[in-house]
């Protein structure tokens, strides 16, 4: 059988593609699996896509969203599963139980979805405080009546002492797409224009103050919140607008931007001083010599927009309190290719690439 695409071709010039086909999948090439992994960064995706899609390969897969959109009795769902490994359990503006709920509703947002329902799982450790785990489950059902969906399905397992830090969670949600749309990289085309919802980088150094290891003090807290009522504010603001949405977790909205430069086949070129950042995390940043840009946030999207209706999108997510400090901080642009490059206030330009290693790991 004739692979797609190639029946138009001769049988050498089939071999020849194949060939080069191998030759450009990516690989892993670490023995053992390291934190960087886990990063969100160019280690993931090469995992995910070396490992996990080549051997699940699906169309839906392939998408590498934030969650599958699939076909169901003549309407549309969306599917997404997430686990949240956070240290510490507690931390300033949450725990992981509020950041199971809001993450996994989250993912169904980016899809375009109306969030339904959700699954938890609980990995529990032999010692873990039984009044620990009472806060986090209200945590997590108060997280869900907060943004309108329901847990209707769980499991637990406890391992050995010393196995699994005391707590993680492990959850699955499903949400329906109420408008007509197609949300992706294919979509993103020259002249578009890059918003994010709101300051950036506030959960990620939450978590590394939390944890105690650097003298540091400040009045922060995490940002982790539902993100699908300014999605739908946008979606309405701007119908059909609108062409990818992406949550900025795992390394940050530089790691977005990137993954969307590479799929769209187009720069992305930001403006350094359009970038929504608060002092405290600025300054934070500044002592831990981490770009702010390379920062988990769990209450931030990014959305790549018709360039001409960028004004309404942006009025859109500002009348929504979960968007109020939105802002266009950059555009779409045809070359370079794959890249993303920040334009500094002094006039120049820097290449701003995927993450690699980890700064801060665990932090969802």
């Amino acid at each position: 059988m004739t692979e797609p695409g190639t029946a138009r071709l001769s049988r050498e010039e089939q071999v020849l593609e194949r060939i080069e086909r191998v030759r450009r999948r990516p690989r892993v090439r670490e023995s053992h699996i390291t934190l960087a992994h886990g990063a969100g960064g160019k280690a993931t995706q090469t995992l995910v896509e070396a490992l996990f899609v080549e051997r699940f390969r699906n169309p839906a897969l392939e998408a590498l969203g934030d969650g599958a959109v699939l076909a169901v009795d003549g309407g549309r769902m969306a599917f997404t599963t997430d686990s949240f490994v956070v240290s510490p359990l507690f931390f300033p503006g949450g725990d992981i139980g509020d950041l199971a709920v809001n993450g996994t509703v989250n993912d169904l947002a980016m899809c375009g979805a109306r969030p339904l329902y959700l699954s938890a799982g609980f990995i529990l450790e032999e010692g873990f405080a039984v009044d620990d785990l009472r806060r986090i489950v209200a945590s997590m059902a108060a997280a869900a009546e907060r943004a309108g969906v329901a847990v209707v399905t769980g499991d637990t397992k406890v391992v050995e002492r010393g196995k699994a830090d005391g707590c993680y969670v492990t959850t699955a949600g499903v949400g329906v797409l109420d408008r007509d749309l197609e949300l992706g990289a294919a979509a993103v085309r020259p002249g578009d224009a890059v918003l994010v919802s709101g300051p950036i980088g506030e959960h990620g150094v939450t978590i590394m103050l939390a944890r105690g290891e650097l003298e540091i003090e400040a009045d922060l807290a995490s940002d982790t919140a539902p993100l699908h009522g300014p999605v739908a504010a946008l979606l309405d603001a701007v119908p059909g607008g609108v062409r990818v949405l992406r949550d900025a977790t795992r390394g940050g909205v530089a790691t977005v931007l990137n993954e969307l430069a590479r799929a769209a086949g187009a720069a992305v070129v930001v403006r350094e001083s359009a970038v929504p950042v608060r002092p405290v995390v600025h300054g934070a940043c500044e002592l831990l010599g981490i770009d702010p840009l390379y920062v988990a946030c769990e209450g931030r999207f990014v959305a790549v927009v018709d360039g001409d209706r960028a004004d309404a999108a942006l009025e859109a997510l500002r009348a929504h309190p979960l968007g109020e400090d939105a802002a266009i901080v950059g555009r779409v642009e045809a070359e370079p290719a794959g890249m993303v490059l920040l334009e500094t206030p002094i006039g120049g330009t820097r290449i701003i690439d995927m993450l690699v290693g980890d700064p801060l790991p665990r932090i969802c």
